[in-house]
């Protein structure tokens, strides 16, 4: 049994690495090069096939630390039991840090993906003299808009599951305590996943929130300022 969760914890690293090494290279080297590179470049780099071999280790390193994240998380609960896991701060903390991370591989399969796929396409069509695919603007905005959302939620995810074994900030009590906190964390991710996949997501429409993630700096306080939103909420309401 220890050396399966080893082996689950080692590709869990391994993978995630991965993962947002891949999400930190778009958000803060490809984005930033392509809105200043001329079009030529653009469609060389996207049609030469770089953006689509970065996106097959971006979503298949989503995948593998999707996977054996939770498989690690339910042999963890088998092992000591649900209640007795839910029962302290490092079954808390790496539980939230997996449910953030949980919907940050969500929206690399089902939102930043299929707009990618859409906006190679369209680009493609371009460099063979055709024209764009109409919704290519559109899903590729909605796309951008998805991955600086995951770039927000990668702060507090990592805090969380550093601070599982390296700083046990709440210890769960009551359990009317433990409800309000998951119902009131939930409620937060809804919101900030809400920012990302509803309304227009073109700068000229940007809702405050969406403004707020067009820049990496604005990206970076966003996911601190949410770490710490979260870190206060649970504070109180254990308190």
């Amino acid at each position: 049994m220890d050396a399966w969760l080893f082996l689950l914890r080692w590709f869990h690293f391994l993978a995630g690495i991965t993962w947002i090494g891949m999400l930190y290279y778009f958000n803060f080297v490809q984005v930033p090069f392509f809105a200043g590179a001329e079009p030529a470049v653009r469609t060389g780099m996207i049609a030469g096939g770089l953006v689509s071999r970065a996106l097959w280790w971006f979503r298949w390193g989503a995948m593998l630390t999707f996977i054996t994240g939770w498989l690690y998380l339910l042999h963890r609960m088998a092992q000591f039991g649900v209640q007795p896991f839910f029962a302290t701060s490092y079954g808390w903390a790496i539980f939230m840090g997996g449910v953030i991370g949980s919907l940050m591989w969500f929206n690399v399969w089902f939102i930043i993906w299929p707009a990618q796929q859409v906006v190679m396409a369209s680009t493609a069509r371009v460099k063979e003299g055709g024209q764009a695919i109409p919704e290519a603007a559109a899903r590729g905005a909605r796309s951008g808009v998805a991955s600086r959302t995951n770039t927000m939620l990668s702060i507090p995810m990592l805090f969380f599951m550093g601070s599982a074994s390296h700083y046990a900030f709440f210890t769960p009590t009551a359990r009317g305590a433990k409800i309000a906190m998951l119902v009131v964390f939930l409620v937060i991710l809804a919101i900030v996943e809400a920012n990302a996949v509803v309304g227009p997501a073109t700068p000229d429409k940007a809702s405050a929130g969406k403004k707020l993630l067009a820049t990496v700096k604005g990206t970076f306080w966003a996911g601190f300022v949410l770490s710490a939103i979260f870190v206060v909420v649970i504070k109180i309401i254990f308190a």
